[in-house]
């Protein structure tokens, strides 16, 4: 089985928590023996997916098929197609792991309800959405790419993997994946 999910701000990508009180993937009753497929850390939302096939969950974790994850974020400041070619042409050291080149281009506002807590919002200090699409995904890597060219992630939502977008799952809601689905991952 394999579902696609929206996770919220302020969940664990995982079914127990490492501190009491944290909110956990347990809260949303999804089907017994799933486990997610990858990560999103608890300061970001999006599209997640979760498995319990094991030849499928190998190949969306492996690095060699590098399958593409879309993700969407508000950042800090004005960013320019400068910054937009940095992120892009890849090389960004990130304590001793270069990022691959990726995909990176500006957005209109996606409009994404309003997040619960608000993103921090300050009167000097405009706001950007950018896109980007990665074939990697190390710890937190998204947000450290963005402070590394100068630009603080505010929000983080991965949009998609592979074809399969979010645009179709409510906040907190989960739907079992069809054929169709399926072949969206790449």
């Amino acid at each position: 089985m394999l579902v696609a999910f929206h996770k919220p701000y302020g969940v664990l990508s995982q079914f127990t928590p490492d501190h009491p009180g944290q909110r956990t993937l347990a809260e949303f009753q999804f089907p017994k023996d799933l486990f997610p497929i990858g990560r999103l850390d608890q300061d970001s939302e999006g599209l997640l997916l979760l498995g319990n096939e094991p030849r499928l969950v190998a190949r969306l974790l492996d690095p060699r098929h590098g399958h593409p994850r879309t993700y969407h974020v508000q950042v800090e400041g004005q960013p320019d197609d400068e910054m937009l070619r940095k992120l892009a042409a890849g090389g960004i050291d990130l304590k001793g792991h270069r990022t691959l080149p990726c995909q990176a281009r500006l957005l209109d506002e996606p409009g994404y309800p309003p997040r619960t807590p608000p993103v921090r919002f300050r009167k000097s200090v405009p706001d950007r959405w950018i896109e980007l699409v990665l074939t990697e995904g190390k710890n937190r890597q998204v947000r450290r790419m963005t402070a590394a060219v100068g630009f603080p992630t505010l929000r983080l939502i991965r949009a998609a993997i592979g074809d399969l977008r979010l645009e179709s799952l409510a906040h907190g809601t989960w739907r079992e994946l069809t054929d169709e689905d399926r072949q969206q991952l790449g």
